[in-house]
């Protein structure tokens, strides 16, 4: 971690509990502005409820959770949403609108979060577009694009309001190596340009590929996997 940075999450001794069962316990981490971290463990082991955390789908009962402003424990539903607004995530089945092209489904977020302005709406979708290669598709039905083309339309979505951090969760789940590996390419020139990713994956191919921080849950807690250690991730 970088002393540089600002730091945009820090949990202290957090527990996380879905209908009643403590999913992860102890949780202590910080991450920075910038930061690419990796989010690995099995299915079931909390990666998930971890992510879903930070953007107040889970509570946060036990212990200390802030992220960017917001104390998790103690912010007012109403606050939820302002929350969100400076997060930005990327499921890896897109849940993209079907029944719009990919443009209309970016208005459709910007319209959502208060843009009211068409042109300064047309010029934002117009750079998030190119900024994630697919400034020529705007005007594609989701339908009508590759599984990693909408991936790149999802990422988009996620930039549209300048996030500080991106919530990735399995974004190469379904998609081919060759493709998934552009997506993390992408992701990772992101994080260069000052937002923070955490993505949630399997694939530790892209993990060795592509360097970041790697967070792994296992037996209820979340720790840190040294860099030389990656091999035994």
């Amino acid at each position: 971690m970088n002393n540089d940075k600002d730091v945009i999450v820090e949990y202290k001794g957090v527990e996380l509990d879905r209908d009643g069962n403590v999913i992860l316990s102890d949780i202590n981490v910080s991450i920075c502005e910038g930061d690419f971290v990796y989010l690995i463990g099995k299915v079931g082991a909390g990666k998930s409820t971890f992510l879903k955390s930070l953007y107040r789908e889970i509570p946060v009962n036990k212990g200390t959770g802030r992220i960017l402003e917001y104390e998790l424990g103690s912010m007012k539903k109403k606050d939820i949403p302002y929350l969100r607004r400076k997060i930005g995530i990327v499921f890896q089945d897109f849940q993209l609108l079907i029944d719009r092209s990919a443009s209309k489904n970016l208005e459709f977020v910007l319209r959502a979060t208060g843009w009211s302005n068409k042109d300064l709406i047309d010029i934002r979708i117009n750079e998030v577009l190119t900024q994630v290669g697919m400034q020529n598709k705007g005007y594609k039905m989701p339908h009508e694009l590759s599984g990693g083309e909408q991936q790149r339309i999802v990422i988009a979505r996620a930039l549209l309001n300048s996030p500080e951090i991106i919530l990735a969760d399995e974004p190469t789940g379904n998609l081919d190596p060759e493709t998934g590996n552009q997506i993390v390419q992408l992701l990772h020139d992101i994080s260069k340009e000052g937002t923070a990713v955490i993505m949630s994956t399997h694939n530790y191919a892209v993990v060795q590929k592509y360097p970041g921080r790697i967070v792994k849950c296992e037996d209820g807690h979340l720790k840190e996997v040294n860099v030389g250690n990656r091999e035994h991730a």
